[in-house]
């Protein structure tokens, strides 16, 4: 299967959710709601039932849970805040009109939870082969963990009581790991924790992210990734967040291209990111990156920077306010790429996006579908991208049979040409 470098809008994902199926029975049932949800889930949820989680669930080490399109998931117990551990396989195939959905009741999605902390995350197992998310939404997550947490007890992600999870773990570095044309939103905490395996993160959308902290994408050592095409708007702190960290092997390689950052890193109350951090010997490719009114430019832990193999490419810079602009002039922790598209002023560079007001506050975190951010056909951002370099997956990565393949780069700067 490849995936298209094009994002397929978040209005399509919005208005298309149905009911799903539960468990390993495939045949028919005429019940569209499966209620009281809870423990050990494997086999396959077919399309046209709605699933209602009370408890926590566990994809046992050995067995694959198979989601089909159009499986609405509802974590429908606060006090428990369910989480999804997984020692097997996850496989979420929703489709273009019919996506993958976890979600909480209508009634609990209010202002107060605009960064959701209604039900907990995904957690994957050392012992998890394979996850894949194509077309899936997952959404107002995030609660802190508890002794009682199945991850605390298992001894996952951070195995500690008190931290709030990301909608999504994965740490297995002999794993293969792949997010593509998937929204994420509305999470107290990171969106994406990897900690090892081959990864794909492509055509994906990431909005209303990290409540006093956090970043959308957070990859450590253990991992090669291809993260490209992805619009990411508002992160608390960094949309990508890339560390080393943990000395795993391998270590960590990623290559991200042409990736829209909005408004990122201005609601984390202390000074670090901003758009893209390095650190900790991070080998780190990046390139035909637009980073529109982010607090700073792609920026590196001055005390423990990125692998000096890394590379910088092609990054379009535009700033509404001139502390903006300031804060993304290459120094000591602001890094100078090649061929860079960078101004002075503020309003140099006006990326020209088909429909976003670049004057937007910028601390909103409130996401408005119907914002796009297409390039216009006079866009600066058009024609300046760099499109010969290798990537890690161009021939692909088989998940379940299927080889899902990175996206090739485009000739453009951003997650998004003309329309």
């Amino acid at each position: 299967m490849k995936i298209s470098p094009f994002l397929i809008y978040p209005v399509a994902f919005i208005l298309l959710t149905t009911g799903c199926k539960k468990d390993d029975n495939t045949g028919s049932d005429p019940d569209p709601v499966e209620k009281g949800i809870s423990g050990q889930v494997s086999g396959v949820w077919s399309t046209g039932k709605t699933y209602e989680v009370t408890g926590h669930l566990e994809i046992p080490e050995g067995k694959s849970l198979t989601i089909q399109e159009g499986v609405k998931v509802v974590m429908s117990d606060s006090v428990i805040a369910p989480e999804i551990i997984i020692k097997g396989n996850l496989y979420c195939l929703g489709t273009e009109v019919n996506p993958v959905l976890f979600t909480v009741p209508d009634a609990w999605k209010t202002e107060d939870h605009l960064f959701g902390n209604l039900w907990g995350g995904m957690v994957s197992a050392p012992t998890s082969q394979e996850v894949l998310l194509q077309h899936t939404i997952l959404e107002y997550g995030g609660t802190a963990t508890t002794e009682e947490s199945p991850s605390v007890k298992a001894g996952l992600y951070k195995a500690t009581a008190g931290k709030h999870l990301p909608a999504l773990y994965y740490g297995n570095v002999n794993g293969k790991f792949v997010v593509v044309n998937s929204i994420i939103r509305n999470f107290y905490d990171d969106a994406l924790y990897v900690e090892g395996g081959k990864t794909i993160i492509a055509n994906d959308v990431f909005y209303a992210i990290g409540a006093p902290a956090d970043d959308a994408v957070n990859l450590k050592s253990g991992v090669l990734a291809d993260v490209a095409f992805n619009l990411i708007y508002s992160p608390n702190t960094s949309g990508l967040k890339l560390s080393n960290e943990g000395e795993r092997s391998p270590q960590l390689y990623v290559i991200g291209y042409n990736n829209s950052i909005i408004n990122g890193g201005w609601r984390r109350p202390t000074i670090k990111g901003g758009s893209i951090w390095v650190e900790n010997g991070v080998h780190a490719d990046l390139y035909n990156n637009l980073l529109v009114n982010d607090r700073f430019g792609i920026k590196r832990d001055k005390g423990n920077p990125e692998d000096n193999r890394s590379k910088f490419y092609n990054t379009f810079y535009y700033g509404y306010t001139q502390q903006a602009v300031d804060q993304f002039q290459p120094g000591d922790e602001i890094i100078a790429g090649i061929d860079d598209i960078i101004g002075t002023h503020a309003g140099d560079n006006d990326p020209k996006f088909v429909n976003y007001p670049l004057s937007t506050d910028l601390y909103n975190a409130d996401f408005n579908i119907s914002w796009d951010f297409h390039l216009q056909s006079t866009s600066p951002a058009l024609n300046k991208g760099k499109t010969d370099f290798t990537r890690h997956f161009a021939d692909g990565i088989v998940v379940n049979g299927v080889t899902y393949t990175s996206p090739a780069p485009a000739a453009y700067i951003g997650a998004y040409g003309m329309e």
